[in-house]
């Protein structure tokens, strides 16, 4: 069996998961099927899958070692539970003007 690491980006809890699969039927569907399924999502919801620090995962997944660690990034939705408050406040502006103005 290969033993890998997989968790969801952008969440607050950012701690992965292990999942084991059958190096004898490694594939990308049986990767994305075990994944959802131990992590609890939609298959249809993953745009991709990423080997982190940051490949992009592809088709031939027989390359993959044990305890390699992945990342499902999943669509954007408003309808997602999976849409934190963290991905929010990354799409918006980080200027705050109160703290722009320095007192001498």
């Amino acid at each position: 069996e290969l033993v890998l690491k997989v968790r969801v980006q952008n969440l607050r809890d950012n701690d992965f998961i292990e999942i084991e699969l059958d190096r004898q039927e490694l594939t990308y569907q049986d990767l994305l099927r075990v994944s959802c399924c131990e992590l609890g999502i939609n298959p249809e919801q993953v745009e991709k899958i990423r080997k982190l620090p940051n490949t992009l995962l592809r088709k031939d997944v027989a390359r993959l070692q044990d305890f390699q660690e992945l990342e499902l990034v999943l669509m954007r939705s408003e309808s997602s539970p999976f849409l934190n408050n963290a991905a929010v406040l990354m799409e918006q502006p980080c200027y705050n003007s109160r703290a722009s103005k320095l007192t001498y």
